[in-house]
């Protein structure tokens, strides 16, 4: 419930980005400037979450940070200037970043109780709580409600929703114990590799996620309907492939299914690259849906079996995967200045091929 909160608050959130656009009044460009800052914001607060993490037991942390998230909701609507929009967004992302270090924290610790992947799932209701935002905006745009509002009521509904749950997670009784980590933390040699495999992942999710329907009007002359379609077949096929994940992975194990994962991902990008047809693109973007699904969990739950304190070496991972969110936008956009959309997703494969190489520093310290 706790991740289907967070997606959920992030999928009403960019629903909504025309109007938020059309409100600042900024072109597409100021608008892409603004969207750096919830990773910037993310980046900046991530280094000091591991402290927060040794400081404070589980469930009151999550419960804080999530009901902040979802309260963070209503300043994107007020802004009347990119200035202010650009603020707000850095406090933004901020809480969002904190939040998802508490929830994946939570995760890996009801990870070690079951004593099998469940992490997946996790990051399947997430993906299922982006949707559900994201129609539900959809469905306030459709009958004109206003986004201060629309933004108000869903924060209102959402916060107790997230509080009430986190009442029931685990505590960890031993994150107080032993010496605290130091209050900024940069991420380790392992945690930094374990990193990179999460930033090739990302890169590939917001490729599919961002770029699927531009690469399907521009490149295969599809139609307005049929470039949504894409986003649509990228989207539902990653939430399906991370509910069901977690079987997936108890029966291959953390390595088999990174190097599938990122085999399929990468062929998944080439099938888009090199579709002679459209309905050949659709099905090249869900695969690269279904390949890179269950990769950022695994990346989070191998973060927190690295050394004395989980949260900081999540905080690490997270803190990587939120750069190359910040990279992806401007790498993908440039080559496809210089060359073409067919280039960046070439480059894209490689970095999916990358990842299915790497696989092996996801593997169990135990193993």
């Amino acid at each position: 419930m706790v991740f289907a909160v967070h997606g959920c608050v992030a999928g009403s959130f960019a629903a909504r980005l025309p109007w938020i656009a059309a409100h600042v009044g900024i072109g597409v460009g100021q608008l892409g400037l603004a969207l750096l800052m919830p990773g910037v914001g993310a980046m900046l607060a991530m280094p000091f979450s591991g402290r927060l993490a040794h400081r404070y037991r589980f469930r009151p942390l999550v419960s804080v940070t999530i009901v902040a998230w979802c309260v963070s909701l209503v300043l994107p609507a007020l802004p009347t200037s990119l200035a202010l929009l650009c603020v707000v967004l850095l406090v933004y992302g901020a809480t969002a970043g904190l939040a998802d270090m508490a929830m994946n924290a939570q995760g890996v610790l009801v990870e070690k109780r079951f004593g099998r992947s469940v992490m997946s799932s996790f990051h399947g209701f997430w993906s299922v709580g982006v949707l559900a935002g994201s129609a539900g905006s959809a469905l306030a745009t459709q009958v004109g409600t206003d986004t201060r509002l629309q933004f108000a009521i869903v924060a209102l509904v959402l916060a107790p929703v997230g509080a009430v749950a986190a009442r029931s997670l685990l505590d960890d009784v031993t994150s107080a114990e032993g010496d605290p980590p130091p209050r900024f933390a940069l991420p380790t040699r392992l945690v930094l590799l374990i990193g990179l495999v999460g930033l090739c992942a990302v890169f590939g999710e917001q490729a599919g996620t961002d770029w699927s329907a531009l690469f399907i009007r521009r490149e295969l002359a599809g139609s307005a309907a049929v470039a949504a379609l894409a986003v649509t077949a990228f989207a539902a096929t990653m939430a399906t492939v991370r509910l069901l994940g977690d079987h997936v992975i108890v029966a291959l194990g953390p390595v088999r299914t990174v190097r599938l994962s990122g085999t399929c991902a990468a062929a998944g990008a080439m099938t888009v690259v090199l579709a002679p047809s459209l309905a050949i693109g659709l099905v090249g973007f869900a695969l690269l849906g279904v390949g890179v699904a269950v990769v950022v969990p695994l990346v989070f739950a191998a973060a927190g079996r690295v050394g004395p304190h989980p949260a900081r070496s999540i905080a690490g991972v997270a803190g990587i995967a939120y750069g190359s969110g910040l990279l992806t936008p401007g790498v993908i956009g440039g080559i496809a200045s210089a060359s073409s959309l067919k280039t960046s997703f070439c480059v894209v494969a490689g970095l999916l091929a990358t990842m299915a190489l790497a696989g092996g520093v996801l593997r169990s310290r135990d193993e």
